[in-house]
């Protein structure tokens, strides 16, 4: 979803953007990522039964470790931004679970609570920057603005999925169809309804493919009495990296060369 030309685009990437281009692929890894998330979260915090303020400092470790590699490249590195991603979808997963079952806050107030996060830490962006981003990100400030929205709304997403799917009572199947939904409207509104901001979509999308995620992940991984398919969390998670691994692999291929000098005269 973006407003911006492909020549635009290619000339940025050219120059320094970190970030891939937004296309039908890169939608396409970002739900993967999201439930490997899930799966590979509920991994450690239940399967490995370290239980979910653990599973969070051992994710937020590994959050840190990937970001700090991700903002010290001077370019675009499939792999290694796809790690930040991921490492925030387990982030996110654990930290979302530790809010709403340990500390008692409950899938309703913990979500109000992240989607005001989500809405600061983007009002805090605007009035720093003095626009929002999601490509073209090339600023060491923009681009620790970019995370820290990926990483509270993939949180957002966590309790939300959790929510409309037991909460709200339409179970995993049903939740991830009401999410997938919401979604293609987000994309026939970037085609037909031009005059909503390229921005305001992006992140919107980007929220719902997290709880797209989570009921995905559950769907595959709880119990048959929860309404899952009772798969393995460790197998599944092992095989969504897979797969995502192979689509990224493909979405590099066709993504801009970023090593060729910009053109002269631009």
């Amino acid at each position: 979803m973006t407003a911006i030309s492909r020549s635009d685009v290619q000339f940025s990437n050219v120059l320094a953007s970190k970030v891939p281009q937004v296309t039908v692929m890169f939608w396409l890894v970002k739900i993967l990522a999201t439930t490997v998330g899930e799966t590979g979260g509920d991994a450690v915090s239940m399967t490995l039964n370290l239980g979910y303020g653990v599973a969070s400092v051992i994710f937020l470790s590994l959050f840190g470790i990937a970001l700090a590699n991700q903002v010290g490249t001077k370019r675009y590195h499939p792999f290694s931004y796809w790690a930040v991603v991921v490492a925030t979808t387990t982030v996110g997963t654990t930290m979302s679970d530790y809010l709403d079952r340990t500390a008692g806050f409950g899938y309703v107030k913990s979500s109000i609570a992240l989607f005001c996060g989500v809405l600061a830490v983007l009002f805090i962006w605007r009035r720093v920057v003095g626009r929002i981003k999601f490509e073209n990100i090339t600023t060491k400030k923009e681009e620790i603005f970019y995370w820290t929205t990926i990483l509270v709304s993939n949180t957002l997403g966590t309790a939300l999925g959790d929510f409309v799917a037991t909460s709200a009572g339409l179970g995993f199947e049903r939740g991830a169809l009401l999410f997938a939904g919401l979604i293609a409207l987000l994309a026939a509104a970037h085609v037909w309804l031009k005059r909503i901001p390229a921005s305001l979509l992006f992140w919107s999308a980007y929220v719902m493919t997290r709880p797209l995620g989570a009921t995905l992940g559950d769907t595959l991984t709880k119990s048959y009495a929860e309404g899952g398919l009772q798969l393995s969390r460790i197998s599944s998670s092992l095989t969504i990296a897979a797969l995502m691994v192979a689509l990224i692999l493909m979405f590099q291929r066709r993504q801009p060369s970023t090593d060729s000098p910009a053109p002269a005269g631009q």
